[in-house]
């Protein structure tokens, strides 16, 4: 199979002068070498594309795949992860992970917690802070946690992003609105575990494949899973295999938002517990990390024995799977 590989590389906009927080989501080398390397094993051709811009160029010069690897975090805009699955619909290729509407509530944390709490899934009580005039209104207890509405990788995340006060939570909030120049997600701190569930498939199909609790040594106080934690992890962080009954619970509840959301093909539900041990959605990415060394699915997919050309395997079934049960209604 002609398989085209989408992909923003960190590398080229570091060059354009983007910072290293500004570029965090974009990919380096070594991912790209172990998709592409992990696709190839599987016995199809690769064709690296590039970004959105590179594949709007090939795809002008009538370049065609059978199938698209889609990791692009996109630059521009809310809709930004939506943009080269948008395009890919416009020129009828099919593409692995979900299609641009997922993409789009998802990246909107906002968003994604309202269809959450619609579908009767716990999650911590929010509000959302579009301007400085929004800081006042909000009527939740403290402690709160504050983070941008848009951004992964833990960008956005810092020691100050949980706040006791309301002088803490206006500075904070001006600073990310200043900073990132897009609403920010201001929710009720949970004080328990934090995990994280991988999961491959669609809809009645998926399933979990590792779950992992993320553990903080003695080196690290914050308790945040911030950005330079995530970027540092092999010096702060310890990853862990919860207890067996937390492991169902967090299981169930993965599944029921993966599905209620819509995800596909494979990604990842972060979750926390709250101060009754009850597991509440915090977020999910449907267009997980794939580093085969730093990014927490691959990471997780060790802990449960899965190889990482293996979790790359997995994947693509997944999506052939979904594409043939939909050509086979068509």
């Amino acid at each position: 199979m002609l398989i085209g590989f989408t992909y923003d590389l960190k590398e080229d906009y570091l060059a354009e002068g983007f910072s290293e927080e500004a570029a965090a989501e974009f990919d380096v080398p070594e991912t790209i070498e172990g998709i592409s390397n992990a696709l190839e094993s599987l016995g199809h051709q690769v064709v690296r594309i590039g970004n959105v811009k590179a594949l709007l160029n090939r795809l002008h010069n009538n370049e065609r795949w059978d199938l698209v690897f889609n990791i692009c975090e996109g630059v521009q805009g809310i809709g930004r992860e939506a943009q080269v699955p948008a395009v890919l619909d416009i020129f009828g290729i099919p593409y692995v992970f979900s299609d641009a509407l997922v993409l789009s509530n998802t990246l909107h944390k906002g968003i994604t917690k309202r269809l959450i709490r619609d579908l009767g899934i716990p999650t911590a009580p929010f509000a959302l802070v579009e301007q400085a005039a929004d800081i006042p209104r909000i009527d939740l207890p403290y402690p709160l946690f504050v983070k941008p509405v848009a951004e992964g990788t833990g960008k956005g995340i810092g020691p100050d992003s949980k706040v006791k006060n309301f002088a803490e939570l206006k500075a904070v909030c001006l600073d990310r609105l200043e900073r990132f120049r897009q609403a920010v997600l201001v929710e009720t701190f949970l004080p328990g575990r934090e995990i994280t569930v991988g999961i491959i498939g669609n809809g009645d199909k998926a399933r979990v494949i590792g779950i992992m609790e993320v553990i903080y040594n003695q080196r690290e106080t914050s308790g945040i899973y911030s950005f330079q934690n995530k970027a540092h992890y092999e010096d702060f962080i310890e990853y862990v295999v919860p207890e067996r009954d937390l492991y169902e619970q967090c299981s169930k509840l993965a599944l029921a938002s993966w599905r209620g959301l819509g995800c596909r093909d494979g990604g990842r539900v972060d979750l926390r517990l709250d101060e009754y041990g009850v597991p509440n959605f915090m977020e999910v990415n449907p267009l997980a990390g794939l580093n085969p060394v730093h990014s927490d699915l691959p990471i997780l997919a060790a802990k449960a024995g899965i190889s990482y050309n293996d979790l790359i395997a997995m994947i693509m079934e997944a999506a052939l799977d979904r594409l043939c049960q939909r050509s086979n209604k068509n």
